[in-house]
């Protein structure tokens, strides 16, 4: 029982849900079995009062009482009814949330069962509901299609020969295919670069050139995704990835949060690529763009923040400098953090911004004092002490360290080229110990540039040239 799809699921439920839940299990419309509720009542004092969950055997007995022999396809029964009508009250919540297509569901029963007054009023309903919708995206001109086909088959039943809202349907369908299709390419580009699969686009060329030919950029819904894709597939035009970073700022209140944050990740991807490239003028857009992210709350998934953004933030902000920033942004989203990387995460950033502001004694015990569970935070944090015993002279702390380090890496399971990273760094460093003589350092530049997996490598370049000079 403690793995099966009911318990998963009940543990998602707030108090709220789980209120009407109760209401609905002993509703006779959904449900005559008495087990199913009681069934109900048992799981959910477990999981609120952080009880043991009952076994089938368990269940029973307080389900059946003792005088009835135990019967374990009667338990799954119950669970499996109590598990559909779970499931029946998320999917009716889901559908009455969004108001526009229950008023036009209404509408379509009512016409078809003739019902002319109710019809008019329900449609008007929807209509203006719909008018008064927050967004403008694809799935507003998605919904705004249906409301109009549904206007125009009760008005095709009355007369063929009047003038109908023909040419409205159609242009909400195609903005909304249109809007569709290129979120949908931009989606599969996303996904293409990372995992490096080869997706069929099927017509998006020619949705491209309609796009362009009959002006539809003027459509915000449409626009944000073309400037993307176009951004993405052609890199070497910075206008397209310009002319996207001003629409997702000027445009932000037509998409809902999860939409909008979706294109914040694709340009901020964007920006990251061109970094590693070699164009560092991308930073100061990918700092933006985060700024602007952070203070709409688009990177929180139900109040949390990713350890990942947060690490991500921080990184941007000390590349440029931007020391204040930095301090208040890691102190204010510390409590979005998830509880089990939360201190770890936040020591580990306040260090990074003690190491970038020269102040490496602070930076150090930070450092030192911190557990990290987390095995590549763990060698980030064994990366950071490596500079800073350099940077301050401790070479035999410095050595040490390193014999510690290498036998850290060699000892866990550690991704390839994590492990290939992590080890060079030690390496590199080591010799860098160890070499004075100019050709010898000349050496080890070239032998560092030419090493294609090595972590922090402009650091080790920049020990290299001023040994140099």
């Amino acid at each position: 029982m403690q793995d099966s799809r009911l318990i998963a699921l009940l543990r998602t439920l707030s108090r709220t849900e789980q209120r009407e839940l109760r209401k609905v299990a002993t509703s006779p419309f959904f449900n005559q079995r008495q087990d199913v509720p009681d069934l109900l009542n048992l799981l959910l004092n477990c999981i609120n009062e952080e009880k043991p969950l009952p076994d089938k055997a368990e269940a029973h007995l307080q389900l059946y009482g003792p005088d009835v022999e135990f019967d374990d396809h009667r338990v799954r029964m119950a669970m499996s009814f109590l598990l559909k009508i779970a499931e029946q009250y998320l999917v009716h919540t889901a559908f009455f949330a969004d108001e526009v297509k229950v008023k036009t569901k209404l509408a379509e029963v009512y016409r078809r069962r003739n019902l002319t007054k109710h019809f008019d009023r329900t449609m008007r309903e929807a209509q203006e509901m719909q008018a008064q919708a927050p967004h403008r995206n694809a799935e507003f001109f998605r919904d705004d299609y249906h409301v109009q086909m549904e206007q125009y088959r009760f008005a095709a039943s009355g007369s063929r020969t009047a003038a109908h809202n023909l040419q409205a349907i159609t242009d909400n369908l195609d903005t909304a295919y249109f809007a569709q299709k290129l979120r949908q390419a931009c989606l599969l580009l996303s996904h293409q670069a990372v995992y490096k699969t080869d997706y069929q686009f099927g017509m998006l060329d020619e949705v491209l050139v309609h796009v362009e030919n009959q002006q539809l950029l003027s459509i915000p819904a449409i626009a944000v995704y073309y400037f993307c894709y176009r951004a993405l597939t052609q890199p070497e035009q910075p206008e397209h990835f310009h002319q996207l970073k001003k629409l997702l700022v000027e445009e932000c209140e037509k998409f809902p949060p999860h939409e909008i944050a979706d294109l914040y990740l694709l340009a901020i991807n964007y920006c990251i690529r061109h970094y590693n490239l070699g164009n560092p003028a991308y930073v100061a857009d990918e700092f933006d763009l985060y700024r602007e992210g952070l203070k709409r709350s688009y990177f929180l998934n139900n109040g949390t923040l990713s350890r990942f953004t947060y690490r991500n933030v921080v990184t941007v902000g000390l590349k440029l400098k931007a020391f204040d920033w930095v301090e208040n942004f890691v102190n204010e989203f510390k409590e979005n953090l998830e509880p089990k990387h939360r201190e770890s995460m936040y020591s580990f950033s306040l260090a990074r911004l003690a190491y970038e502001r020269r102040q490496l004694g602070d930076a150090l015990q930070l450092l030192q004092k911190s557990e990290y569970a987390d095995l590549l935070l763990n060698l980030a944090a064994k990366a950071l002490m490596l500079k800073i015993f350099f940077e301050t002279g401790e070479l035999d702390a410095l050595d040490s360290h390193l014999s510690a380090m290498q036998k850290f890496i060699r000892r866990k399971k550690i991704m390839g080229y994590h492990r290939e990273n992590y080890l060079n760094l030690a390496v590199f460093t080591k010799k860098l110990m160890e070499t004075q003589e100019k050709t010898a350092l000349a050496a080890l530049r070239a032998e560092i540039e030419g090493t294609k997996s090595v972590a922090e490598k402009e650091w080790l370049l920049g020990r290299v040239l001023s040994y140099e000079f």
